[in-house]
């Protein structure tokens, strides 16, 4: 009896200890496969209705994989003309939080240059304040060189609901305002937004703004 016992544990033995290896190597394995950063993607579309100028839409597409930042733009810096950029995404903070992504593109079509620039957002509780600059460095003609910029501070009293003031310095269309200024309203479900900005009301005709975006 005691000799089938020892048989009996040394057989075991070997798929024992195999069996130990295994979940050793799958517990190491386990959180180096959830610290894998995932890509995120986010699509926009504006829609621009301008009085006494043309209308036309400006899709910016973006995606972010840990801190590397990717961009492109079309119609931003001017009708028929598209632009690229590659930043790094840096944050801090945790109540009062700050996320600043410096980034520089390429610009082309009708305009053609360097555009450095940066994107900055600063949240605290409900508020929100976010900008977004650059400046284009014309390659062929230096009096082209122009400091574009988006800015707006908003408040979401719910989680669906975003209301605010914002501004923005451009030339892909004209105005008799070399900063506009306007407000919005921004709804939001699950990972789509809509929002409806106006521009210039009080100032002159007023230049509306319809923004259609979806994270993915």
């Amino acid at each position: 009896m005691k000799m089938l016992t020892r048989t009996l544990i040394a057989g075991l033995m070997p798929v024992l200890l195999a069996r130990d290896a295994v979940a050793q190597e799958t517990q190491t394995a386990a959180p180096a496969a959830s610290t894998t950063a995932a890509w995120e993607f986010n699509a926009s579309l504006y829609g621009y209705f301008v009085p006494q100028d043309r209308n036309f839409a400006l899709p910016i597409v973006t995606a972010d994989h840990d801190s590397l930042h990717l961009e492109g733009r079309y119609n931003y810096e001017g009708i028929h003309t598209g632009s690229v950029f590659v930043g790094w995404n840096l944050a801090t903070g945790d109540q009062f939080k700050v996320s600043a992504t410096p980034i520089i593109g390429g610009v082309f079509g009708d305009t053609n240059g360097v555009a450095p620039g940066l994107e900055l957002t600063l949240s605290w509780k409900g508020f929100e304040l976010y900008s977004e600059s650059e400046y284009v460095i014309d390659v062929h003609d230096s009096s082209e060189n122009f400091f574009y910029n988006w800015a707006q501070l908003g408040y979401s009293p719910l989680d669906w609901l975003a209301v605010g003031l914002a501004s923005q310095r451009t030339r892909t269309y004209h105005t008799e305002l070399d900063v506009q200024r306007g407000v919005f309203v921004g709804l939001t479900h699950k990972n789509v937004s809509l929002t409806t900005y106006v521009f210039n009301f009080g100032w002159e005709s007023p230049t509306v703004i319809v923004s259609l975006s979806a994270g993915f």
